[in-house]
């Protein structure tokens, strides 16, 4: 289902702080507090919005170095595979099937490189790993996490 102009506007202002009372946002989107919330209650029963979360800085939790791996399969393995093999990784913060060579890309965070070095060479042994590719971010340029369009 494709959000209305309010409704998107109403979820970039959660995405941008979860906590913001409904008054808050209804003051920004020009609607009062109540119908906020009806407008939320709506959103999630319908799947919209599937929970409010917190995001933490992985430096704060000693996860200083970022970086991504490229995997290659095994014929015949399934996303749900790759899912069920990469979830159980707490250092894996994002898993995508994408397109070109690579079947997946996973966004790693380590505590420092010999962390790095170790996950990626327990997902390198995973069983529907074939073989992998790597890169270490330098410096993070532009971080989004808000959902929709920017209002």
């Amino acid at each position: 289902m494709r959000l209305n102009d309010l409704d998107e506007r109403i979820v970039h202002a959660l995405a941008e702080d979860a906590r913001r009372s409904y008054a808050d946002i209804g003051s920004e989107v020009g609607l009062s507090a109540p119908a906020v919330k009806r407008r939320v209650d709506r959103l999630r029963a319908e799947g919209t919005i599937t929970g409010f979360t917190v995001r933490v800085d992985p430096a704060a939790m000693g996860w200083e170095t970022e970086g991504f791996i490229e995997i290659y399969c095994r014929h015949n393995t399934s996303p749900d595979d790759i899912r069920r093999g990469l979830e159980r990784y707490p250092e894996v913060v994002s898993a995508s099937t994408v397109t070109g060579d690579a079947d997946a890309l996973v966004q790693i965070f380590a505590s420092d490189m010999r962390h790095f070095e170790r996950v990626l060479e327990r997902i390198a042994g995973e069983p529907f790993v074939e073989r992998t590719k790597s890169v270490l971010v330098l410096s993070p340029l532009l971080r989004r996490f808000t959902s929709g369009a920017p209002a």
